[in-house]
């Protein structure tokens, strides 16, 4: 039996081959796994031309997944260090790749990345737009904007982010209501200009049809977008963020018509006290649909650390039912983030998706801490380094002054807790000089 997406499939009865894999990632039957794609509560982003991919799920009752930003800006123009950046992501095992290049020509950057990336990859039509077309925004039409994502469909993008949601009425609320921060999105703050300054529609929202008619061509998932999310703490949970939530929620449903798997995409900046109310109400609104936060960070002071603000936040809202985290680097709000930052900003993303997951009880979560926690009893070394998230800089760190003992650290030597108990359960006897 032919079908054309995976949710077509699953509404067919059909298991795919890449539900197979997924089921068998993550530990679940594929039955219970097709089921969650037929409702929509679980994605599975596999575009037919992205051939490299192995396949993973997002939603209900799967591990949390992590998703790293990287692509060019007119400022930095080195696509090495950017396709350094992919290797690092793919080294540490990030389970999506969002290229965000808003300068010049990037399709030939995009395609080596399908090419040879195992790892979802997302983009964000709008942003490659005006480099595609070479035109300024206002110029750009309609037929245009849809042009660029049926090119970044047909290249073998899995999902893409399209700003549907702020429409003429939506937008109304913003205007209504007025921002410390105004529109954070990239996307989002383009979507509203070109309105502003042509007077039309979203072109997006205005032509959702013609927007689903492509991605269910090549079985991208549409990420839907959310121009309004808050970009400051004090903007969290508005009245344009709840009416463009609101709006997803319709578009979400809309897209399952045409068999076109959704994500919904999420805050933004939020006070750790509104995080938990937020994902019941998107899961509410948007009926279930996978959820992909950006943080949320839950503060606004932080700048060189905000990869600490966002795996605070996102550690809170995998727990209470996000299921994608979008990572955040030390140098979110400053520059472009390096190679460096990449890494360290992926670590905090998989923290708080690994801490989300044991709050949220996913079978088989917990064992890889037992294992570690067992280790650490023992006082074994490379067994702690093998499991840690990032093996290198613990295994630094403890390597850069070693004790005299060498079932201890430097911190405790002969008085520390674990060798303590160690001996005197054995029936040893206990020395500390």
């Amino acid at each position: 039996m032919e079908y054309t997406t995976q949710m077509d499939a699953a509404k067919k009865g059909i298991i795919t081959p890449e539900m197979k894999i997924v089921a068998e990632k993550e530990g679940i039957a594929p039955d219970i796994l097709r089921e969650r794609v037929e409702r929509g509560t679980v994605a599975i982003p596999c575009n037919k031309n992205h051939k490299s991919i192995s396949p993973e799920g997002v939603g209900e009752g799967l591990r949390t997944k992590i998703n790293v930003n990287l692509g060019i800006s007119k400022d930095c123009t080195d696509y090495d260090v950017e396709m350094e950046k992919v290797n690092m992501a793919v080294k540490m095992k990030a389970e999506a790749i969002m290229d965000l290049s808003c300068y010049g020509k990037t399709h030939d950057f995009r395609q080596k990345v399908i090419d040879s990336c195992p790892a979802m990859i997302g983009t964000v039509p709008m942003y490659d737009a005006v480099g595609y077309l070479d035109k300024e925004l206002a110029d750009i039409t309609a037929d245009e904007f849809l042009e660029v994502i049926e090119a970044h469909a047909k290249e073998g993008v899995d999902f893409m982010t399209i700003h549907a949601g702020i429409n003429r009425r939506t937008a109304s609320f913003f205007k209504d209501s007025p921002r410390l921060t105004n529109i954070v999105s990239r996307g989002g703050s383009l979507i509203y200009a070109w309105m502003e300054m042509t007077g039309n529609e979203n072109p997006f929202y205005e032509f959702y049809d013609k927007v689903l008619d492509i991605l269910e061509k090549y079985d991208v998932t549409i990420s839907l977008g959310d121009a309004c999310r808050p970009g400051c703490t004090k903007d969290a949970t508005d009245a344009s963020q709840i009416a463009e939530l609101i709006e997803l929620g319709i578009l979400t449903k809309r897209a399952w018509e045409h068999n076109v798997q959704v994500m919904v995409e999420g805050p933004g900046h939020m006070s750790i006290d509104e995080i938990e109310a937020n994902m019941k109400l998107e899961k509410r609104l948007c009926h279930n649909a996978p959820f992909y936060v950006l943080g949320p960070l839950v503060t606004d002071i932080a700048p060189g650390y905000d990869h600490i603000t966002s795996a605070i936040g996102g550690a809170v809202a995998a727990a209470h039912g996000a299921d994608f985290l979008c990572y955040v680097t030390p140098a979110e709000h400053l520059r472009l983030p390096n190679a460096d930052d990449v890494k360290e900003g992926i670590v905090a993303a998989k923290i708080a998706a690994h801490a989300g997951d044991i709050a949220k009880g996913i079978p088989g979560a917990r064992d890889i801490d037992d294992k570690m926690s067992d280790a650490r009893r023992r006082v074994c070394w490379d067994e702690m380094f093998a499991y840690a998230i990032e093996p290198e800089k613990p295994q630094r760190y403890y390597n850069e002054l070693p004790p005299e003992e060498k079932h201890t650290c430097s911190m405790c030597g002969k008085m520390c807790a674990v060798r303590t108990m160690n001996k005197i359960m054995s029936g040893e006897k206990v020395d500390v000089k």
